[in-house]
């Protein structure tokens, strides 16, 4: 039986070294992998604050690292694991299977803290309307979040991901897909040092070790 909507969450394991290596420079990597830690962790509450539906957390490299383990345990969610690929091929993997079993999918990532549940129930309320995607804008050109009411595959194919045209290139696929789309307000993520202070500025200074 379809579920009206589902939440999938993807994260990378926090391996010292292997994420946001753009804060490398400005923290050690074992600093760096506790504030990934912390940026999943207010995700999750953020996916299940939400309560648009049933949260999947989707890990890379494994999901049977300790911490998605971890996760699971006190969130009492769903593990899956990412397929190999690019971003692309990920996201379209991650979409094709929920999308049988729910009515909408919403795919969020884990380095936008002022992403809010407001803006998760914003999501799926376009989508139970007459939208076919919804796409939360960051301010690098990229999105931190997109939601579908159907899969395409051809959504996620030769995109130049980790690029400031990664949104503009989304849009402009589904302007050739003929879809209808709502975009939430812009928000910002954490990728760089001069991110890691604005999170001191904007009162989430708490998810940093």
């Amino acid at each position: 039986m379809k579920t009206n909507c589902r939440l999938i969450v993807f994260a990378k394991a926090p391996i010292p070294g292997e994420v946001k290596t753009r804060l490398l420079s400005y923290m050690d990597g074992q600093a760096v992998a506790a504030l990934h830690e912390q940026l999943v962790l207010h995700s999750l509450n953020t996916a299940l604050e939400a309560k648009v539906g049933p949260v999947e957390l989707w890990g890379s490299p494994s999901k049977e690292h300790p911490f998605f383990l971890r996760c699971a345990e006190k969130f009492k969610v769903e593990l899956h694991q990412q397929t190999d690929g690019d971003l692309g091929k990920k996201m379209s993997n991650a979409f094709d299977q929920p999308l049988k079993r729910s009515d909408c999918t919403l795919l969020m990532g884990t380095d936008c803290p002022s992403l809010s549940s407001a803006d998760l129930k914003e999501a799926r309320a376009a989508l139970q309307q007459d939208v076919h995607a919804v796409i939360s804008p960051t301010e690098d050109g990229g999105y931190v979040l997109i939601g579908l009411r159907q899969y395409r595959p051809e959504l996620f194919k030769g995109i130049a991901w980790g690029t400031d045209s990664v949104l503009d290139q989304t849009r402009e696929r589904l302007r050739q897909l003929k879809w209808n789309w709502q975009e939430l307000p812009q928000r910002w993520d954490v990728d760089r040092p001069e991110d890691v202070e604005r999170l001191k500025r904007e009162g989430y200074g708490h998810l940093i070790p």
